[in-house]
């Protein structure tokens, strides 16, 4: 499985960015999938969690609220809507996805995509 992330760019604090991940030689249909974040000179953390039927979505507490996690697997894409965004949403959003939700959570998924920068200004 190929991810491709994109609709990154700058935004003003109270912005709206829809960021999509589109999966490619495999369909994702059956993959548990998450998004993360990556700011500079920090680690890399989780930022949410979707299951195969969208059922079930799992979002860290920073972005509760703001940030929602979607996915359509007929177009084999995975979505995050973030509103409402302020500067410590800055960072490189990367794709994840994996056959164990445990494994996506824990930042070890099957597959990562590229990261897409996002950049909020105040």
């Amino acid at each position: 499985v190929q991810l491709q992330a994109s609709g990154g760019g700058l935004a003003q604090a109270g912005d709206s960015l829809r960021l999509s991940c589109t999966a490619s030689g495999r369909t994702i249909s059956s993959y548990y999938m998450g998004w993360f974040r990556q700011a500079p000179g920090r680690e890399r953390e989780f930022v949410a969690g979707i299951n195969w039927a969208s059922s079930t979505t799992y979002y860290d507490d920073s972005v509760s609220g703001r940030f929602t996690i979607s996915r359509d697997n007929a177009k084999n894409t995975l979505y995050l809507q973030m509103n409402s965004l302020n500067r410590e949403d800055t960072a490189v959003y990367y794709c994840a996805a994996g056959a164990a939700y445990s494994a996506v959570a824990a930042a070890r998924p099957d597959y990562w995509g590229q990261g897409t920068l996002v950049t909020v200004s105040s």
